[in-house]
């Protein structure tokens, strides 16, 4: 989750990230073959995916069974002390400019994510059967389980039936919920850079593809 601060902090974000190594592009993936929907989700100042739970792969992110009765997990990624501590102070904000341990909010919901995201700007994306399976083996890879299976979430989350659980990576000024969001994206094979900013990944998949309430997908 990016602070409310640093997003006015953004423009010299930019610059530095400018002169940071260009990300890798995207994972190759097998053409034809049947796609499955993800769903890119803009909150406030940050953003989430929203996947179908059927069609995680068996033997991958053990946490999702936690949620029986959902239809869609959606999982964000963020600084632990603003995200799941709420502190979000001017300490926080600071404090959150600097390497800092991570957390994953996942959600769980049945209907679809239009429906349940009713308020929120949401794209779907279109992924191959591969490429969502390495969107799903990100997510898996960035809990801290500490060898157990799955990980002991650290509280209740946000909204509706949801958790936060810990995660391993450290949050930082030049790795934001945003940027994390485009390389699980970008594991999936889709197009985008990443972005220190919610705008700047919203963006992109604008431009590639198109919104809600009309036809999804990828533009060819």
């Amino acid at each position: 989750m990016l602070p409310p601060r640093l997003i006015l902090l953004a423009p010299i974000l930019l610059v530095l990230w400018a002169c940071a190594a260009p990300p890798a592009g995207p994972a190759q993936t097998r053409e034809g073959g049947p796609v499955i929907a993800v769903y890119l989700v803009a909150h406030d100042g940050h953003t989430g995916i929203a996947v179908p739970r059927a069609d995680i792969p068996a033997g991958l992110w053990p946490e999702s069974r936690e949620f029986p009765q959902a239809e869609y997990l959606e999982v964000g990624w963020g600084n632990r002390d603003f995200y799941y501590g709420r502190n979000q102070g001017l300490w926080g904000t600071l404090n959150a400019m600097f390497p800092s341990p991570s957390v994953l909010h996942v959600a769980g919901f049945r209907g679809s994510p239009a429906d349940y995201f009713r308020a929120n700007e949401i794209v779907e994306l279109s992924v191959p059967a591969d490429g969502f399976e390495r969107l799903v083996r990100y997510i898996h890879d960035a809990h801290e389980r500490a060898g157990a299976l799955p990980a002991a979430a650290l509280g209740p989350g946000l909204y509706g039936e949801s958790r936060f659980y810990p995660a391993w990576e450290s949050f930082h000024l030049l790795r934001t919920c945003n940027v994390w969001m485009a390389q699980a994206l970008r594991a999936a094979g889709l197009p985008l850079r990443d972005s220190i900013t919610k705008e700047g990944l919203m963006s992109q998949a604008r431009e590639t593809y198109k919104l809600r309430g009309q036809p999804h997908g990828l533009e060819r």
